[in-house]
């Protein structure tokens, strides 16, 4: 396979479908993006490794050049579902309005790898002298399985490690934690005319979404780093299934809802606290609530302002490292033995939204600060990695 222009590489991502999600009917395979990504990267000359994480998940792990030291450039393959109806253009069809570029994807974050590929291109016939590595995980938009396998694995990566996620090209050195939760209650279905006759799992529900809210009130009073856009705990009641029919007594409830926690909240504590509020609702409801992680969650992130990837990043973008309340991979790869720090062309705004889009004045700079990061890891010979604090 010969590598096509930057723009068809978009559009070739854009167009195999890779959705992730927690609800079965929309989650999908990544295998046909893991596959053009490594054609590509090998015609680079990269070495690619395919690794199955689920059937029809993988990550891709494409490496340039050997030994100790080198930058690993990281994203994600899978998307977020979307609404066809909402967007004015076919999302799975790359389309340029006006001063950007629009498709699933396109900013959050497969666009990032064809910038990647850009870049390298740029650097062809420099010899390496510490390696690069690009890596593509599955599943980050829903279990974030990719990069946990990775870490599990425990195979040391590289020094440095950028991932591309929409931050519109300031660097990234803190985010919140990720937690994803279920509770299930079961009722007892009966005819709406007599109350008595059953136990109403919607009823109870409303209690729990109730004591959810005076807990997120009570975790904002408390928690507060000015660092983030958003300086408090957030949580979000996300979706809820119940019932069946206006005259049933409704027998069973799910609620699925987000939590973000910020660094020096812990995960455990957290889901203590919901679970003593959840023990008086099930006693008075009459019901049995089951409560629990939707997958282990995502810690929160902190790279120390002073490593040397922060330092550097600072300088080449101009701009100081900042905090984001979204959650990302970095921890994995910080787990891994990587200086780490996200950074990436595309706006978080538009992200997760109809008509998601990235700003084409963003690709040039994107590429030059790609080509400098790689340069600064892999064209100077390996030294010591800075100690870490």
């Amino acid at each position: 396979m010969s590598l096509p222009p930057l723009k068809e590489q978009f559009a070739a991502l854009i167009a195999a479908p890779s959705v992730s999600c927690t609800q079965p009917g929309w989650d999908q395979s990544n295998l046909a993006v893991i596959e053009l990504l490594a054609a590509w990267l090998g015609e680079l000359g990269f070495s690619c490794e395919i690794q199955s994480v689920a059937p029809g998940k993988a990550n891709l792990l494409a490496s340039l050049g050997s030994g100790p030291g080198g930058l690993v450039l990281a994203g994600h393959s899978d998307t977020v579902p979307f609404d066809a109806a909402l967007w004015q253009s076919d999302p799975l069809r790359l389309s340029e309005q006006g001063d950007r570029w629009v498709g699933l994807g396109v900013c959050d974050m497969k666009g990032f790898f064809p910038l990647v590929i850009e870049a390298v291109r740029g650097l062809q016939g420099q010899p390496l002298q510490q390696p690069l590595l690009v890596l593509a995980t599955c599943d980050e938009e829903s279990s974030m399985s990719g990069a946990r396998a990775l870490a599990d694995a425990g195979r040391p990566l590289g020094r440095a490690a950028v991932i591309g996620e929409p931050t519109g090209l300031r660097p990234i050195r803190l985010h919140k934690g990720v937690m994803m939760e279920r509770i299930d209650i079961l009722g007892q279905s009966g005819h709406s005319s007599d109350p008595s006759l059953g136990r109403n799992a919607m009823e109870a529900m409303h209690d729990v979404m109730s004591a959810l809210r005076a807990l997120r009130g009570q975790w904002q009073d408390t928690f507060r780093n000015a660092q983030f856009s958003v300086p408090q705990p957030t949580l979000n009641f996300g979706c809820i299934h119940g019932g069946d029919n206006p005259n049933r007594i409704c027998g069973q409830c799910s609620l699925e809802f987000d939590l973000r926690p910020l660094p020096g909240m812990d995960a455990e504590w957290l889901r203590a606290a919901i679970r003593e509020k959840l023990q008086p609702i099930a006693h008075q409801h009459q019901v049995r609530i089951d409560y629990g992680p939707l997958f282990p969650g995502v810690p929160p992130f902190e790279e120390p302002a002073d490593s040397e990837l922060v330092r550097l990043a600072e300088r080449l973008t101009g701009h100081a490292a900042e905090a984001v309340a979204f959650g990302t991979e970095a921890p994995y790869l910080q787990q891994l033995g990587c200086q780490t720090l996200v950074l990436g062309p595309g706006d978080i705004a538009c992200a997760h939204q109809p008509g998601e889009y990235l700003q084409l004045a963003r690709i040039a700079p994107t590429v030059q600060l790609l080509r400098q990061l790689i340069s600064h890891y892999c064209l100077t010979p390996a030294s010591l990695p800075a100690a870490r604090r």
